[in-house]
Parts: C-alpha cells; sequence; structure tokens
C-alpha cells in the first residue's frame, strides 16, 4: 500500500484521499456482499436482495408485515425495485401481500409460513455460517466500531439525501 502522508499543511487531500479510499471499499464490499453473500444463500434459491428481505420481515417489530413503502424505506431501496423483488418472492411463496385494512391503497408485505420456513431453517443457518466465515478476525469490539461507524456513515449519507430533496423541491 503507498504511504499517504503528505506535507502536514495539506491535510485536506489527504483526508480526500483517505474518504476516496473508504467510499471505494465500501462500494467493493457490498459488490462482495453480493457475490459471496448470494453464494452463501443461493441452495435455498434466494439472492442478497431476498436474504434481506426475509431478514427485515423477520423481525419482532414486522411480524404484523410492513407497507412496501416502509420496506422499501428500511431497506433504503426504490418502491420499483423492491416491487419486482416482492413479486417473485410472492410467486415462490416465500411472501403474501395484501391490502391494508386501514388504507386500501397501501399494500402490507408478510412473510408466508413457507418464507419463514426458508428463511429459519435453511437460510439463517447458513447466514450464520457466513457472518462468522466472514468475522473471523474480528473482535466483538471491532464488530462494535465497525458497526458504530457504519452507522455515522449511514446517518450522514440520510441527512444529505434529505437536503438534496429538500434543495429539489425548492428549485422546482
Amino acid at each position: 500500500m503507498r504511504d499517504i502522508k503528505q506535507d502536514p499543511s495539506d491535510k485536506h487531500v489527504t483526508k480526500m484521499e483517505m474518504a476516496n479510499r473508504l467510499f471505494f471499499r465500501l462500494y467493493q464490499c457490498a459488490n462482495m456482499l453480493h457475490k459471496t453473500g448470494s453464494r452463501a444463500v443461493e441452495a435455498e434459491g434466494l439472492t442478497t436482495q431476498q436474504w434481506a428481505v426475509l431478514g427485515a420481515l423477520s423481525r419482532d417489530t414486522a411480524q404484523a408485515g410492513m407497507s412496501i413503502g416502509e420496506l422499501a424505506r428500511y431497506l433504503m431501496v426504490s418502491r420499483q425495485n423492491l416491487a419486482g423483488l416482492i413479486s417473485r418472492m410472492e410467486r415462490d411463496g416465500h411472501l403474501s401481500v395484501s391490502s391494508d385494512a386501514r388504507d386500501r391503497r397501501a399494500r402490507i408485505v408478510t412473510m408466508t409460513r413457507s418464507g419463514r420456513h426458508v428463511w429459519q431453517i435453511q437460510a439463517l443457518p447458513k447466514i450464520r455460517a457466513y457472518y462468522q466465515a466472514i468475522l473471523t478476525d474480528f473482535s466483538i469490539t471491532d464488530t462494535a466500531h465497525a458497526l458504530h461507524y457504519m452507522i455515522k456513515i449511514l446517518e450522514n449519507m440520510k441527512r444529505l439525501d434529505a437536503e438534496q430533496l429538500n434543495g429539489q423541491d425548492e428549485t422546482a
């Protein structure tokens, strides 16, 4: 790895070089998560996107289901990207989509019995083994620190996203 030390008066360049490396590594990690994570659950007929949907719906707070909008916000994907995925998972019998009794315009997504079986019995043991393999040389403290910094980055990205959306509204 190239030494990035520079003239102390040029801290901005060093910070920007480090930021570039960090975000490039995040990009690489996301791609490798998709590639290696999909292999971990492919025998169950799942992709990492389906893994994320089942994981979101498996949480205690989502036992009654989630609207498509809530699920899209939770996963930080567009409703359009989620629509095809949900349709495929519904076709495969993992999800059920129904009208919300409180708001007929909203659609509620729940995990079916088959989806719970695939998640709990088939996929979750493989996902846990995947996590263990990826984090094998991480201590609990390392993992907590990594999570802490990822949450900080995510919060800042959300803030920037909101600011950009507000800026678009003002120019429209």
